[in-house]
């Protein structure tokens, strides 16, 4: 005894994603200007370079991985695995160009910039993923979808 049940939800959209990398940036946003702040009361304008510097770097590095992985996961789903591995790669290899380009300018022989750029990095690296996983775990996100039309008998 089946019987057939109508779907009233509508299909669903395809902005899903876009709350939790949304949060996630809006989230890590306020922690760079909230530590640019404390950096500049606590360590003067070194601190205020370092944690802005080292904040925007992760902030930027993160949101544009996930947007990269994101528009690959909807245009070309085969390849989503392949992209996230070689963006996360990226991601290292820009994060230690930059912070070898710092080390050998004048601005990284500066010991307060150097503990707020890396104190910020950290935050935000922490802050972003602990969004993310929390966002994304709160989504609805149904395993299958039910066809729009059935067939008059149960066929497909």
């Amino acid at each position: 005894m089946t019987t057939e049940s109508k779907q009233d939800t509508p299909p669903r959209s395809r902005g899903r994603g876009a709350s939790p990398l949304l949060g996630a940036a809006v989230a890590s946003a306020v922690l760079v200007v909230i530590l640019g702040v404390i950096a500049q009361v606590a360590a003067g304008s070194a601190g205020l370079k370092g944690a802005l510097a080292g904040g925007g770097l992760a902030l930027v590095v993160f949101l544009v991985g996930t947007l990269v992985v994101a528009t690959v996961a909807r245009l070309v789903p085969a390849m989503s695995l392949l992209i996230a591995l070689l963006t996360y790669v990226l991601q290292v290899v820009l994060m230690g160009v930059v912070v070898l380009a710092l080390v050998r300018s004048d601005l990284g022989g500066q010991q307060l910039f150097r503990e707020w750029f890396a104190g910020a990095v950290i935050s935000v690296t922490m802050l972003w993923l602990g969004v993310q996983v929390w966002l994304f775990t709160r989504l609805r996100i149904p395993v299958y979808e039910l066809p729009d039309h059935r067939a008059p008998g149960g066929e497909a």
